[in-house]
């Protein structure tokens, strides 16, 4: 039988991701708002913001399995999104230099047709060098941290940030895709010429 499958984002890390999965699919940017509230859990805030972006391209398609995703950088009880400008990048990274922060993504699996909506989190540690202002500096010029969660992107110049990463290194990437395979595998969701798992 075939699945559609829709990657509700844009992000071409995410896509890139996706495609190791192994499976046919395409990809639609959800126009749903994230919410950035600090008075929610963190792993709860990334399912929440997936879901609606899920729930958001689900209305467009609903018979097909959407796959939406949220990721949130965070450190002693701060969230970190995407950045407005230098000056954000500059306070973020300055704060984190030298300190051990958390990445957590959030998944949502829909489909409306079916009633589905699995939903899952996951947390990776992930410690960065003490670095220099001058470093900071040289990595916004770059132009690379303007659209990443916590301001750096690890499959980037970002890695050079980066003492070590404890856990899931694609999560911090935007998307843990073992865990999500797991999942689609309940749902019958394989990729070509794998009959059982």
């Amino acid at each position: 039988m075939f699945q559609k499958i829709i990657l509700a984002s844009g992000s071409p890390r995410r896509r890139e991701l996706m495609t190791r999965l192994g499976i046919n699919f395409q990809y639609v940017t959800s126009k749903a708002k994230e919410d950035m509230n600090p008075n929610i859990p963190v792993g709860e805030l990334t399912i929440k913001n997936a879901a609606m972006k899920g729930y958001d391209v689900a209305n467009l398609y609903d018979e097909a399995f959407i796959i939406a995703a949220d990721t949130i950088v965070h450190c002693e009880d701060r969230i970190f999104g995407k950045p407005s400008g230098d000056q954000e990048i500059y306070e973020t990274l300055r704060f984190l230099s030298g300190k051990k922060h958390q990445v957590t993504t959030g998944v949502a699996i829909i489909n409306k047709r079916t009633e589905v909506c699995e939903r899952f989190y996951k947390t990776t540690d992930v410690y960065f060098n003490k670095f220099s202002d001058d470093l900071i500096k040289w990595y916004i010029k770059s132009e690379e941290p303007f659209d990443k969660a916590g301001s750096y992107a690890i499959q980037g110049k970002g890695s050079l940030l980066v003492e070590k990463v404890d856990g899931c290194y694609d999560n911090v990437v935007g998307l843990p895709v073992s865990e999500l395979f797991q999942r689609l595998i309940k749902f019958g969701v394989r990729p070509g010429g794998l009959h059982a798992y």
